[in-house]
């Protein structure tokens, strides 16, 4: 007999959804410092390709006999979306990473859950009253604060995170949906999917022979990544987007003591500013979510 896992519908089990999104967001960080050491020495394309394909290996060992019956799923063109948009997340914060620091990049990064209380009237049906459209209004001027269009401190790649912000919000989205008709692995296995098979594609052309420090860091990538998403997506199965998408700022947290640590990088007094914010405007929408809730 094959045995399906099946998580049931979304519930709202918010502290339980607020620590697993603690968790995510320390993985990711760790994650995102791997790679920024990563790409001082191989091509983007390269490090890109060891994160999905790394973590596509760790699914199909954790599944085993189980694999096939894990591929069926009722959306999945919407499974499907969800992997593309999350390459697309992928390349852009990478190429990021290259130019910018680690805490700048997580700062802007913050815009996402932003958007996702933003859009999560028309997509996800969640009410999102005035004030709190007031707090997506300013999280995104702390995002201006901290990217300062029209002034010498802009730097073009600081677009590539706002991209990036902009596309993984629609990720965090799609996995919310999901959450209420697929079951946990279902999802966990087709997110490295289209990245890995694109990747795979790609890297012949960029490929530089790693060392054993450098095999070991990128099979390090998959496994971040694939830990990450497999508790992202518990997040977001237990608890509304808009309740726990704003504890996604203790990534700042780790970003700053790793920037500092493993790269010597401390963000200026203007990321520091915009990233408070940022930070303010999440914890406020969450209070507001709150009130909404008992009332």
């Amino acid at each position: 007999m094959t045995t399906v896992y099946s998580i049931g519908p979304a519930a709202n089990d918010n502290r339980r959804g607020i620590a697993w999104m603690l968790l995510t967001m320390l993985l990711f960080v760790s994650l995102d410092a791997v790679v920024k050491q990563l790409i001082q020495t191989y091509p983007v394309p390269q490090v890109a390709w060891a994160r999905f394909f790394f973590h596509a290996i760790l699914m199909a060992a954790v599944l085993g006999r189980r694999l096939p019956a894990t591929f069926a799923t009722r959306r999945r063109g919407l499974q499907v979306l969800r992997s593309g948009l999350l390459l697309v997340t992928t390349l852009q914060f990478f190429g990021g990473l290259y130019f910018l620091p680690l805490a700048n990049m997580t700062a802007i990064m913050q815009s996402a859950p932003l958007i996702v209380t933003a859009l999560s009237l028309p997509l996800l049906g969640e009410h999102v009253g005035i004030r709190r459209w007031a707090g997506v209004a300013a999280g995104f001027t702390g995002a201006l604060i901290i990217i300062r269009p029209g002034t010498e401190a802009m730097h073009l790649a600081a677009l590539l995170p706002l991209g990036a912000a902009t596309t993984f919000a629609l990720y965090q989205i799609t996995t919310r949906i999901l959450s209420r008709t697929d079951a946990t692995f279902n999802t966990l296995l087709y997110t490295p999917l289209l990245g890995a098979a694109a990747m795979s594609v790609a890297v012949p052309f960029f490929w530089v022979m790693p060392d054993a420090e450098g095999w070991a860091l990128m099979a390090l990538t998959g496994v971040f990544g694939g830990l990450g998403h497999f508790t992202m997506i518990r997040a977001f199965t237990l608890a509304p987007a808009a309740s726990v998408s704003p504890f996604g700022y203790s990534a700042l947290i780790w970003a700053t003591l790793f920037g500092l640590v493993l790269f010597d990088d401390f963000p200026d007094s203007w990321t520091i500013v915009g990233a408070a914010v940022i930070v303010g405007s999440g914890l406020y929408i969450l209070h507001r979510e709150h009130m909404r809730r008992q009332q």
